[in-house]
Order: structure tokens, then C-alpha cells, then sequence
């Protein structure tokens, strides 16, 4: 499952970031954005574009495809 399949509220933990994502990957791994963090979704945007994440106490807006580059299991 990838990050932009959750629902606001639900949280994961990473699993692994997509080679995908291109030069964002190098960004996301320096905002904490790495595999074994645990990621929250806060808000989606109406349009679904972009997804509000929490992630080590700090909020990041991600774009949906930015967000589907990011491998992560369900945690309850």
C-alpha cells in the first residue's frame, strides 16, 4: 500500500521510498521521511491534492504523486 491511499487520521509505518519519486526521494530522506518511521495523514485537500503528513512531530504537504512513491504498511 502507498501513502496516498490513507484516509486523513490513519497512520503507517514507511516501508520503503520508490526510486520513482526521482530528486524529491533525497529530500523526503532528509525531512525524516525513511523507512521504520511511523507517518500520519492529517488533512487531503478537497481536491485531493496535496496530503498534509506528520512525520517525527514535524507537518509536511506532500503532492498526491509524491505521495504515492511512498511505500507504507497500516499501523492501528
Amino acid at each position: 500500500m502507498n501513502l496516498s491511499n490513507l484516509k486523513p487520521g490513519q497512520q503507517g509505518t514507511i516501508l520503503k521510498l520508490e526510486s520513482s519519486i526521482g530528486p524529491i526521494r533525497r529530500r523526503l530522506m532528509d525531512m525524516g521521511v525513511i523507512p521504520g518511521e511511523r507517518i500520519k495523514v492529517e488533512k487531503i485537500a478537497p481536491m485531493g491534492d496535496p496530503i498534509e503528513v506528520s512525520v517525527k512531530g514535524y507537518k509536511l504537504s506532500l503532492r498526491k504523486g509524491e505521495a504515492k512513491g511512498i511505500e507504507i504498511e497500516v499501523t492501528p
